[in-house]
């Protein structure tokens, strides 16, 4: 990481981007980064379209407004980018890490794929009938930029989540890390 790491994630309503972005920033803390994270607000419902940013840097963090331009682009749900944009701002040398099963898609910019909904049904990780992928696509997302490191992301789990869920989860973000390919694209 030079100074800074922007993120954006996107998912739905429920499937926890907001807590994705509150532990990836607490992970960074826990290596004496700075970090904030915060989400963008609607009439949100279950299965509504949601944006979590979070800001990480080696100097304070005085910029409070919406990620327009992020340096990487998480995707929680593949099927947002058939309905809206989440790739838009991208920077130019961004990436991508996206929630994807099969033939790898083509987005245009460096992408790292993992199957974090089957990694979550595999360890039982959900709710609702929803498989929880938030924190499973943290173990892609340190995979694809090093930051932070997956020892300081897994005890920012424990912070999050205690006991058998807490473990379930470090067991994901390995699992994510290990199963986490680059996708060979032609950059636009």
């Amino acid at each position: 990481m030079e100074s800074s790491l922007e993120i954006r994630f996107h998912g739905r309503g429920g499937q926890g981007v907001v807590t994705a972005a509150n532990v990836l920033a607490e992970a960074a803390s826990l290596e004496n980064m700075f970090s904030s994270a915060f989400p963008i607000y609607g009439a949100e419902r279950r299965g509504a379209e949601i944006e979590s940013y979070c800001r990480i840097s080696r100097t304070q963090i005085r910029e409070t407004s919406p990620i327009e331009e992020p340096d990487v682009v998480v995707i929680l749900d593949p099927t947002l980018l058939k309905i809206s944009n989440p790739l838009r701002g991208l920077r130019k040398d961004g990436k991508v890490v996206i929630n994807w099963k099969g033939a790898s898609p083509s987005v245009g910019f460096k992408t790292y794929t993992v199957d974090a909904t089957g990694i979550a049904l595999e360890l039982k990780l959900v709710k609702s009938g929803w498989p929880l992928v938030n924190i499973v696509m943290l173990g892609a997302l340190v995979k694809a930029t090093g930051v932070p490191s997956l020892e300081s992301l897994k005890m920012a789990i424990g912070q999050e989540f205690s006991g058998n869920l807490g473990e379930l989860n470090k067991r994901a973000v390995e699992l994510s890390f290990e199963r986490t390919f680059e996708v060979e694209q032609i950059v636009a």
